[in-house]
């Protein structure tokens, strides 16, 4: 039993491409580049569904967190920073005697 290969995404994205030209079958490249034809067409299909996100406002992903998650987070961080100092002071005299 063969082990479980990770490719990188320049690899994946090569051989997407190649499918994509359809110069070759996807059989003749699963047997160049050792890989399942199964995986070449997901490559495939995740590299068509996943083109015009390039274009997108010149290639850049929009932000996943809003500016508001963002406040709120920095709010609680500033809640348990004080919640942290304050405990800290409380437990720093005490010596266990």
């Amino acid at each position: 039993m063969s082990k479980r290969r990770n490719h990188d995404a320049g690899f994946k994205a090569r051989v997407a491409l190649e499918a994509v030209k359809g110069e070759r079958t996807v059989s003749e490249l699963a047997a160049e580049y050792g890989v399942h034809p199964t995986m070449i067409h997901t490559w495939k299909k995740a590299l068509l569904e996943g083109a015009a996100d390039i274009f997108e406002r010149g290639g850049r992903k929009k932000a996943e967190v809003d500016e508001e998650t963002v406040r709120e987070l920095h709010a609680k961080i500033g809640e348990l920073a004080v919640a942290n100092d304050f405990l800290a002071r409380k437990l720093k005299p005490w010596t266990g005697k």
